[in-house]
């Protein structure tokens, strides 16, 4: 299970929640990050925040700080979804067009190429719908960090 800390920002319908979470880059850890290429885009594009809405079983209340998850199959899944599907595709269809018609040269390997990649683009978004509301492939609240302090209108964020 990958695990994140988020807060908590809205309530959404029974049992879903919006969270707010920071992007990081893995380099904060590094000894090389003040030298290397990726610690300088890190650096660059800095920490960015990001709202999700994930499944709640917890019953968090905005404000509230706690740990989002994900399994590491689904993340898997789903990058090779994004990344591999549209490059088998481009590929393949510009190959395909290649074979089929060799005396177009490369205006055929291009245009074949052009609509395998649309292809794959199709196929991804039929699968990011089909996935959209199985709980396999969402993130989950695990568990609560701390207990947001009250104050007179109600749960002040941390």
């Amino acid at each position: 299970m990958i695990e994140e800390d988020a807060r908590v920002i809205a309530v959404d319908e029974p049992g879903f929640a919006w969270v707010d979470t920071q992007r990081r880059s893995a380099c904060g850890g590094c000894s090389a990050s003040g030298t290397c290429g990726t610690g300088a885009l890190a650096r660059f594009f800095g920490d960015r925040r990001t709202q999700v809405r994930v499944l709640d079983p917890v019953g968090v209340r905005p404000g509230e700080r706690v740990v989002v998850g994900i399994e590491e199959s689904t993340l898997v899944q789903g990058s090779l979804a994004v990344y591999l599907l549209p490059l088998l595709t481009l590929l393949g269809g510009a190959l395909l067009a290649s074979a089929l018609w060799p005396q177009a040269g490369e205006g055929a390997a291009v245009a074949g190429g052009v609509l395998g990649l649309g292809a794959g683009l199709g196929l991804l978004a039929l699968f990011t719908r089909r996935i959209a509301r199985d709980p396999r492939y969402q993130p989950v609240v695990l568990r609560r960090l701390e207990i947001p302090m009250q104050g007179p209108e109600g749960i002040l964020a941390p």
